[in-house]
């Protein structure tokens, strides 16, 4: 029998989890979830969808399918989260950032834990097959011990975009952050409460002893390097670049990283993020450690983003991880945290039945 699938949140980003979705065998699309009616309608339409419902809440009243995705600005994802885990779904998965409060985030990763549930993560370039294989070729030896990493561009949208860079760095380096020091800029974005502009100098200690220096801007490389004596990998948001040795002026040599291909490359790593939850879900909670982008990963980075700010704003002093004040937080830019609706960047209805 395939997985019955529920999406709640229909705007850009959602349409493109229902395309997937339509898509992947051994799954079955029943019900979506959109507050803007109209757009309800025509998404609703666009893919042959006729179970449609205004909410998380008023769905789940009338269905409860094997795995929701949760697809909606950051403000709104913890109640359709814990609405989900009350109606019993077995998956679960949502995207970046996953909230801005540190104890919200918790709360669902607790209950998801709790009930049993598989709790994936969405859309972030750690679940492309090249970052996958290259990281399982860093952590097999292939290029041997991983002695250093660097964090290039981390700034702007530390809880947003930034997302992409700590779980790329947690998967090549095979290590967690435990501690953040950082200088912030400029002032003023320091002191507001989205991260906003926020440009974060410092540096991450990992848990293998690795000290990792963090740029806010291009050096000219906007992603994350990580190297052993006899190797440099490179991720620049695409596939992992990997260089071994110097030619004869002294310039690194690219060597081909000979990546398998994606099954469904049109959806790029959306796509590989949601095959892997659902063959997660299809084995068991007890393989949730497998997924390429869990709930865990996604709090993880928030964490990191957190402890940066506030490392910055206390005058650059260390702060270990996990923080202790789960009450800290941090909110990203409008359209993350409201939605383009509300945010001034709404969809069209041309939009949002394909034909734009």
């Amino acid at each position: 029998m395939p997985l019955s699938v529920g999406i709640i949140g229909c705007g850009r980003m959602g349409q493109q989890y229902v395309d997937v979705y339509n898509t992947l065998p051994g799954t079955e699309l029943v019900a979506i979830a959109e507050h803007n009616p109209e757009r309800r309608r025509v998404v609703g339409e666009r893919f042959g969808i006729n179970a449609l419902f205004a909410d998380a809440r008023e769905m789940l009243a009338h269905v409860t399918p094997d795995v929701v995705a949760v697809v909606l600005p950051g403000k709104y994802i913890h109640d359709a989260v814990l609405a989900a885990v009350e109606a019993g779904v077995r998956g679960m998965s949502t995207d970046k950032p996953i909230g801005a409060v540190l104890a919200d985030v918790d709360e669902m990763v607790d209950a998801c834990a709790e009930a049993g549930i598989v709790f994936g993560g969405g859309n972030l370039q750690r679940a492309m097959t090249s970052v996958q294989q290259a990281a399982n070729r860093l952590q097999a030896g292939e290029f041997g011990e991983i002695i250093g990493a660097s964090v290039h561009r981390y700034g702007g949208e530390i809880s947003g975009g930034g997302c992409q860079h700590i779980a790329v760095l947690r998967r090549l380096t095979g290590a967690e952050v435990t501690e953040v020091i950082a200088w912030g800029e400029p002032a003023e974005a320091l002191q507001q409460e989205s991260d906003e502009g926020l440009q974060i100098n410092g540096q991450f200690r990992l848990s293998n002893g690795i000290v990792c220096p963090v740029f806010p801007r291009d050096t000219p490389h906007r992603g994350v390097d990580v190297w052993t004596q006899d190797a440099l990998m490179r991720w620049d948001w695409g596939d992992p670049q990997i260089f071994t040795g110097l030619d004869n002026n002294g310039k690194r040599i690219e060597i081909d990283p000979n990546y398998a291909p994606a099954e469904y490359p049109q959806f790029t790593y959306l796509g590989t993020s949601i095959q892997s939850f659902i063959s997660v879900v299809e084995r068991g909670v007890e393989h949730e450690n497998e997924l390429f982008i869990s709930g865990r990963d996604l709090r993880r980075s928030l964490e990191v983003a957190i402890a940066a700010k506030h490392s910055a704003l206390r005058g650059s002093v260390p702060l270990s991880l996990p923080l202790e004040d789960r009450s800290l937080s941090l909110h990203p830019v409008d359209y993350r945290w409201l939605g383009g609706d509300q945010s001034g960047r709404p969809q069209t209805l041309d939009e949002a039945a394909g034909n734009a």
